[in-house]
């Protein structure tokens, strides 16, 4: 019984720490745009490569 009177504090604490954590990532705007990242992998924003005279890169 007396395990009860440590373990459910905590577990309180670790959801209100937890319950704090994503509040915190809501109001920072994490979660505004979830499409975007998995469709930027395909495509190319990157500058080609130019080599000059020598075939230095």
């Amino acid at each position: 019984m007396t395990a009860l009177f440590i373990t459910v504090p905590l577990a309180m604490i670790i959801a209100t720490i937890a319950l704090i954590v994503l509040l915190q990532s809501l109001k920072s705007g994490q979660y505004e745009d979830i499409e975007a990242p998995k469709y930027r992998i395909l495509f190319d924003d990157d500058a080609p490569i130019v080599k000059d005279k020598k075939g230095n890169g």
